[in-house]
Parts: C-alpha cells; sequence; structure tokens
C-alpha cells in the first residue's frame, strides 16, 4: 500500500510539471507579450496623467507620420482636467515583432465624472530591442471617436459646467458655458437636485466632427442641434454624460432657441438615472422639452408649429407619439409632430395634475421593470386615469390648443 502511494506520488509530480510546462488543460504555454504591452499601457497612461510627454513618447513607436500623429493626440489632450487614465487589455494577437492589441480605455474628468467613462480601441504595436512599442492607437471597430482626436482642445469651465472644443475661439466656448449655467440650475429647480448639477459640452468644429464623436452617419444628425450620449437607467454613481452640439444647426438658432435646446438636453443628463427602457420616447422627450420651454413665454402655437398645421388641416393624431416617430433619419416634418405632441402632453400632466404629478409619473414610468405596462401602470398608481381617457384628453387638449 505504501509503495503504491509513493508512485502515485510520483505519477502526480510528473502531471503537475508538465501541466506547467504545456498549460493548463494541455493548451499552447501562456504569450508574456501581453503581459509586456500591459505594462507599456500603463506606462503610457501614467504619462498622460502626469502630462509627462517624454515618458509619452518613449511608449511609441520612433520616427515616421504615426509617431507624430501620437505626439499630436497627446498635445491635443493637454487642456482636458483629467483624474484617472487606464488601459485594459480585452484581446491580444501577435505575429512576431507585430501585434495587435483591443484594449478598453477608461478615464474620468476631474471633478465631473462620478465613474470612468470607457471607450474600446484598437492598438498596433511593433517590437524592437526586445521592447514593445504603441504603432497607434484608434477607435475600435464602430467604436466613437473622442473629441482630442479631432484636434487640439480648448476647455472653459463655467459654474455648473465644462465646455470642451475643437476648432472653437474661447469666445465662443464661453458663450456655451453661460447657457449651460443657467440651463442647470432651471433643471434642478424643476426636477430636484438628485443629480450632479453640472454638464460636460463637446462643441466640435463641425457636423461631421459631431458624428464621429457619436460613432455614426453624418447625414443622421444635420438638422439636429445637440444630442446627450450616456447609457439610459444608469445608476446615481453613472458617469456624467456629454452634451455633444452640432455647431452647424445650433449656429442657426436665436438666443431663445439655444438656450432650449442646452436646458433641454441637461433634463437628459439630470433625468437619466430615472429614463429606462420602460420609458416612451414621447415622455423622455416631451419632458425635456417642458422644462426647456418653462419661463420662456412660448404658447403651444409658437413652440409647435408643425402639429398646429396638421389639426388645422383636420389631422388631428390618433395616437401619442410611437418611439419611431423620434427617428432623425425619418420624415423632418414628423419627427417634429412627435417632439411636439410629447411635449404637450407633458405641458397637459402639469396644467392638469401639477408639476409635482408630473415628475411623479416621469419616475414611476422608469422605475418599471419593463416597458410593457409602465406607462399604464403609472396612469394608474399617480394620475388615477387610464391610458385610453389620458389619450383622450391628449387629443382634446391639442384641439384647444391648437385648434
Amino acid at each position: 500500500m505504501a509503495g503504491r502511494g509513493r508512485a502515485s506520488g510520483v505519477v502526480a509530480s510528473c502531471v503537475l510539471l508538465l501541466a506547467a510546462l504545456v498549460g493548463c488543460g494541455g493548451g499552447p504555454a501562456h504569450d508574456t507579450a501581453a503581459d509586456a504591452v500591459q505594462q507599456v499601457l500603463d506606462r503610457r497612461a501614467a504619462a498622460v496623467l502626469a502630462g509627462d510627454a517624454a515618458a509619452y513618447r518613449a511608449t511609441a513607436t520612433a520616427g515616421g507620420g504615426q509617431r507624430t500623429a501620437q505626439d499630436a493626440g497627446f498635445g491635443n489632450l493637454r487642456a482636458v482636467p483629467l483624474a484617472s487614465w487606464a488601459y485594459r487589455l480585452t484581446g491580444f494577437d501577435r505575429s512576431g515583432d507585430r501585434a495587435t492589441a483591443e484594449a478598453d480605455l477608461s478615464y474620468r474628468i476631474k471633478g465631473y465624472d462620478s465613474a470612468p467613462l470607457v471607450a474600446a480601441r484598437t492598438l498596433r504595436l511593433t517590437r524592437s530591442g526586445g521592447h514593445w512599442y504603441v504603432a497607434s492607437d484608434r477607435p475600435a471597430k464602430k467604436a466613437a471617436e473622442q473629441l482630442w482626436e479631432q484636434g487640439a482642445v480648448r476647455a472653459v469651465r463655467g459654474e455648473h459646467s465644462l465646455v470642451l472644443g475643437v476648432g472653437q475661439s474661447d469666445e465662443t466656448l464661453r458663450g456655451y458655458a453661460r447657457l449651460a449655467d443657467r440651463a442647470a440650475p432651471a433643471v434642478s429647480q424643476a426636477w430636484g437636485t438628485d443629480w450632479a448639477g453640472h454638464v460636460v459640452v463637446l462643441v466640435p468644429q463641425s457636423l461631421e466632427g459631431m458624428a464621429e464623436l457619436l460613432g455614426a452617419p453624418a447625414s443622421g444628425y444635420r438638422g439636429i442641434a445637440a444630442v446627450t450620449t450616456g447609457e439610459a437607467g444608469a445608476s446615481a454613481r453613472a458617469p456624467a454624460d456629454r452634451i455633444i452640439v452640432n455647431p452647424e444647426a445650433y449656429g442657426v438658432l436665436g438666443d431663445l432657441g439655444r438656450q432650449v435646446v442646452l436646458t433641454h438636453e441637461t433634463t437628459h443628463v439630470a433625468t437619466r438615472a430615472h429614463t429606462t427602457a420602460a420609458t416612451p420616447l414621447w415622455l423622455s422627450e416631451g419632458y425635456a422639452d417642458w422644462i426647456g420651454y418653462l419661463g420662456t413665454g412660448r404658447t403651444a402655437t409658437q413652440a409647435a408649429p408643425e402639429l398646429e398645421s396638421a389639426v388645422v388641416d383636420g389631422h388631428l393624431p390618433a395616437d401619442l407619439p410611437a418611439d419611431a416617430d423620434f427617428g432623425f433619419s425619418g420624415d423632418a416634418a414628423r419627427l417634429a409632430r412627435a417632439y411636439e405632441g410629447g411635449w404637450l402632453a407633458c405641458r397637459l400632466i402639469a396644467d392638469h395634475w401639477g408639476e409635482v404629478r408630473l415628475n411623479d409619473f416621469y419616475r414611476a414610468v422608469g422605475d418599471h421593470a419593463r416597458r410593457a405596462g409602465a406607462v399604464e401602470d403609472a396612469l394608474k398608481d399617480v394620475l388615477h386615469t387610464t391610458p385610453e381617457k389620458f389619450t383622450q384628453q391628449w387629443r382634446e387638449y391639442l384641439r384647444a390648443q391648437l385648434g
């Protein structure tokens, strides 16, 4: 028995030794190149945070246009107040002295982001003299571009805002900051203070720059003045959203229009934690417009011209706007009627049930576990009505306000 035990121990030792040599499960041994690349990316991240150009350059391929592009990217970041910057490898493919790395870049803007924003990146690397160097660092396939990849970033701080722009003057960026500084307190007064109370506004040089920041075709945003990024329904600890401006569409607006747009987008930032997959677009967009127009003195006919025209022509909508009606790439008139219809639905709730009930209704819909039944349950529990009665009341309201 004892001898059998010793033999088993020898066999087990051999098995363990073999496993150590070939790797777990008999697969190939771990390629330490991935570890070395992660260390390079760690040094690169530390250099960005420290603003150390020499240390950053030491992680990049020497010479050529790729090195120049990387140097420019580092310089473009100088005005961005970073609190953190880190890479995490998510994929690695090596062929001799060349490699492609997939990585998540996570970063926070100091004083504005409560958690890191994550951007997928694809990095090309080369090995020379036994060391790995970054040849290029670009957005991963289907991932959005970052503002500093479009040029040198200028930064203007407001009381409730940080405005970051490329190809814009400081005076122009200060104009955005003044509007954002008025928008944030206005939203807090209407919605409440259970949000960060400040916004980050990105102002690219053109519509095409806006589209690159969104990772989407420019054609879909041609007439859109601004959008807000961010995952709906995130927790209160989620990173701050970004308001991304289309300078071309925004630039043709008057002072009132610009203020309404920034207040609308700021409302999306404030309400995001309560805006979920259960929230229909007529409510999220209508509520943002409702706050946007508060205190402006705009009448229903002034703020809803497309819907007014439809009502006057005898085309009173049968139902509240569907999510599909809010598509940016569709009929512009239909899109306008969708926004106007959602705004007037929220305005009806505020007029008939009160502003507190409107807020309660918004939160109740977003807090529902799923889309099915969300509006129905909130109408019943908060407004003590039914979808059929509310829709009919909304149609009568449209006729009274616009007919």
